[in-house]
């Protein structure tokens, strides 16, 4: 895609920030990104849709002093960033000031980040992605009582995005990943109930095979058919690896420097105490070999390192960038997120809960009975007390063993109770940027008939 500019892009962004100094600004950041991909859609067997996306863009910040503005495009033309450039100096001349707006400190920046691969396949053929994805929707409908196929999707994308800033950061980054996705639709007795299977992933290689995919997605359906109720009662609730990182996004936007600077945070005032049981580890890793969340710096140009986030059921501090940082009196530390040409938020990038010891099957037989969730439904927490309930379906289990599929149930709880009570299961997987093993949580309300 490089090779497509008549100019490079690392210059297209000097120029824009050597042109806004001129005209003084005080500070300057920018990014150029671009992208390609293609996805299909196939359906009885065959190809139904192709679809070839190509994008670029470019996002420009200036700042006179604690005033700021940020805009974005996608005409590279001189005379269109000629026009971005007016227009971005003008806005943020005449913005009231955030007295926390402002660019990272040039002596905090990276040094010489470590170069990343990131690569997946490149350019997957039509004819490859096609037939997996067409093996796909067969293996799931050799499933006996899987009705249709509700859809089947394959493709394939690529990244690359170039940074710079007039504190004297830059720095470029390309990546590539792979998808593929089926949802089955089982029938019996008229009902019908529907579950899926899917992998994002660098390469294809790193990914079950098609038919794997599909028999599981059509297995999943099976099992919820001829679902019950169950009654209203107190029981222990295990969080099957395909829904358990959920907590952990509620953990993170806990922990969000921003919301514990507005006093919006259930653990604003638990810095440095035991928030999760004794060995307990929620680890950030940046660096971890195939993932999808990977970067060499945080969103404003800080270097980046592999952290504990709880250590041994201990909460270690905040994800901050410098404008959080700030406010609440600390140093930033590598957890900015977007950035250049916006105002950067905070973000993580590989996130795990380190697995226990005991398989599910055993932290089943530990719970005796209760609640499996496979599947969730628009979650609602309290961020100001962590007061948390969220409908689910999945399965009733009883004697440390599954009994029969439940649906139409709403679990709640606090989480601050919940992350204490929390025991993780031995079956942790990489799927996506953020993972967790299945995780048992005793004593959950269970709202049923």
């Amino acid at each position: 895609m490089t090779s497509d500019f008549k100019t490079p892009p690392s210059d297209i962004l000097d120029k824009l920030i050597d042109r806004c100094l001129k005209e003084g600004a005080s500070d300057v950041d920018c990014s150029l990104g671009v992208s390609e991909g293609v996805s299909v859609e196939v359906r009885d067997g065959k190809l139904e849709n192709v679809e070839r996306s190509e994008s670029q863009g470019v996002s420009l910040r200036v700042l006179f002093g604690n005033r700021q503005a940020h805009v974005s495009g996608s005409d590279l033309s001189d005379e269109a960033l000629s026009t971005m450039a007016e227009r971005c100096l003008a806005m943020a001349k005449a913005v009231p000031e955030d007295k926390y707006a402002g660019l990272a400190s040039s002596s905090l920046l990276a040094k010489d980040p470590p170069v990343l691969d990131l690569e997946g396949d490149g350019e997957i053929p039509l004819e490859r992605l096609e037939a997996d994805a067409i093996a796909a929707e067969s293996a799931a409908l050799g499933v006996s009582e899987v009705k249709t196929i509700a859809g089947c999707g394959n493709g394939w994308s690529r990244t690359e995005r170039w940074v710079a800033a007039s504190n004297g950061f830059s720095s470029y980054l390309s990546g590539g990943s792979t998808g593929l996705g089926i949802a089955a639709v089982a029938e019996r007795d008229g009902a019908m109930e529907r579950d899926y299977d899917s992998w994002n992933v660098r390469k294809m290689a790193h990914r079950p095979s098609p038919d794997e995919i599909g028999r599981t997605a059509g297995e999943r359906a099976v099992a919820r058919l001829g679902p019950q109720k169950v009654r209203t009662q107190k029981a222990a609730v295990i969080y099957d690896k395909r829904v358990s990182s959920s907590l952990l996004g509620a953990f993170l936007g806990a922990i969000s420097g921003p919301s514990v600077a507005r006093g919006v945070s259930f653990l604003k005032d638990r810095m440095n105490e035991k928030v999760f049981a004794n060995g307990i580890n929620i680890i950030d890793d940046p660096f971890l070999e195939k993932a999808l969340g990977c970067r060499n710096h945080d969103g404003e140009g800080l270097p980046v390192a592999r952290k504990h986030l709880i250590k041994d059921g201990v909460l270690g501090g905040w994800l901050l960038n410098t404008a959080s940082a700030k406010q609440l009196g600390l140093e930033p530390n590598g957890f900015a997120s977007g950035g250049f040409g916006n105002p950067p938020g905070v973000g993580t990038s590989n996130v795990h809960v380190e697995a226990g010891r005991a398989t599910p099957e055993e932290l089943m037989k530990q719970a005796g009975k209760g609640l499996l969730v496979t599947d969730m439904f628009g979650p609602s927490i309290n961020p100001n007390t962590g007061d948390y309930s969220v409908g689910v379906a999945g399965f009733w289990f009883e004697n440390g063993e599954v009994q029969y599929p439940v649906s139409e149930v709403t679990i709640a709880g606090d989480l601050q109770a919940m992350f204490a009570r929390l025991v993780p299961a031995s079956d942790l997987e990489f799927r996506g940027a953020r993972n967790a093993p299945s995780l048992l949580i005793e004593d959950m309300s269970i709202a049923g008939n």
